[in-house]
């Protein structure tokens, strides 16, 4: 690129364990910015000022750091529409947005009964949910007392988050949570048109193992995609 000519495209990147998002151009390959979500950056006082310390605030106190996975730009007619953008954080888990008219984080949202939100935070054809699914399950019903590890087939489970984001403002707010089999949940994707009422979801430890995962959890050649009607979901639940 020569000097003086914008990039064609902005790339926004996780920072992983540093708990940030970069946006590099293309094809230059110019880090443009680190845009400050999860952790503290003393460069410019994210995290310490009055305005963005809370949003570091969580259920297990202040916590400034995380691992940020997966970039979601919002969509229209499930075409990037630039307005905002979505990561999740692993850790505590959370979701956040930031304001890509400032490049700015203006958001955090905790979700409960969730132990590392990893598919998370892919959003639905025209944004009106994003959503976060636990990567290890848990005891929902009894998270107070010591739960034994070797009865995770009968006592975990995984929970999916559908958090609902206000058309004009971008604000989240937690909208409902499904109860689902305690396999470790990976990523996912909304779909488009004829599919647009549905979201899929990839998944491993389809065997629930809870020691050796590296051998437990692969015993299967196959694992499966798990499919939600979030249309029929919002149905039942308007049915109480």
């Amino acid at each position: 690129m020569a000097p003086g000519k914008y990039d064609e495209i902005y790339t926004f990147m996780s920072g992983g364990f540093s708990g940030q998002v970069a946006a590099y151009g293309i094809p230059s390959g110019r880090l443009l910015k680190v845009i400050p979500v999860f952790s503290q950056n003393p460069e410019n006082g994210y995290g310490y000022s009055e305005e963005t310390k809370p949003m570091l605030n969580t259920s297990h106190g202040f916590v400034a750091w995380d691992d940020s996975h997966h970039p979601e730009l919002s969509k229209t007619n499930g075409e990037d529409d630039g307005r905002w953008l979505f990561i999740n954080g692993n850790n505590t888990p959370r979701i956040a947005r930031i304001d890509l008219t400032t490049f700015k984080t203006t958001e955090i949202i905790e979700l409960p009964n969730i132990g590392g939100n990893h598919a998370s935070p892919f959003c639905t054809e025209n944004t009106e949910y994003v959503v976060g699914n636990t990567r290890f399950s848990q005891p929902l019903d009894d998270a107070a007392n010591d739960v034994p590890i070797d009865s995770y087939k009968k006592n975990f489970k995984g929970a999916v988050s559908f958090v609902k984001v206000d058309k004009e403002t971008g604000g989240m707010k937690l909208a409902f949570q499904l109860i689902v089999p305690a396999f470790n949940y990976d990523l996912a994707h909304a779909g488009k048109g004829p599919s647009h009422d549905w979201m899929f979801f990839t998944c491993y430890n389809t065997e629930q193992a809870n020691t050796l995962l590296e051998v437990n959890a692969s015993q299967r050649d196959k694992d499966f995609v798990m499919a939600i009607n979030w249309k029929k979901a919002e149905e039942l639940i308007a049915q109480g």
